[in-house]
């Protein structure tokens, strides 16, 4: 019963992040924003949401799951530290990577000591989120995976905020 709680709850929490992240990426638009990185963009979109089915497939295929309540409770710290990104970020807080020519990158906030602190909770968030459950084949597989999209993706973001 705990697992599927903590399911439907990040199945809505991912949603809501999309919900404000399309209501950022007009705003985004509207002020003469220009997408970069479109052509990783999918991929990565392919990559959470397999997460997610992999995370339920693992628990249903696994017998002897078991929930850690240290690690469910760091993730929902971790929730709150993203809502305080997200809201130092504000309209520029987006699943995609724009830029509205003749600003300059948020240096408020977290942001003054971390660079890419949304980044380090998806890493955080992609490791215990199945660790929470014992789930150690798909937090292998997919923290490596998100290795390797973060590698794009965060070159990608790094010469785009030095434009």
């Amino acid at each position: 019963m705990v697992f599927i709680v903590f399911i439907l709850f990040l199945i809505l929490q991912r949603l809501a992040e999309l919900y404000v992240s399309s209501k950022n990426e007009k705003w985004l638009l509207k002020n003469g924003a220009v997408e970069y990185g479109k052509e990783h963009y999918p991929f990565m979109v392919s990559m959470h949401t397999l997460f997610i089915i992999s995370v339920i497939a693992e628990y249903i295929w696994r017998d002897d799951t078991i929930a850690s309540y240290p690690l469910i409770i760091l993730f929902f710290v971790l929730i709150v530290i993203k809502v305080i990104v997200i809201s130092t970020l504000g309209h520029y807080w987006n699943t995609k990577i724009y830029k509205v020519p003749g600003t300059i990158p948020v240096a408020t906030g977290i942001y003054k000591y971390v660079k890419h602190p949304n980044y380090i909770i998806v890493v955080l968030e992609i490791a215990i989120i199945p660790l929470a459950f014992g789930l150690y084949y798909t937090a292998m597989i997919f923290s490596l995976l998100n290795a390797a999209m973060l590698y794009v993706r965060i070159k990608k973001e790094n010469e785009v905020l030095a434009m």
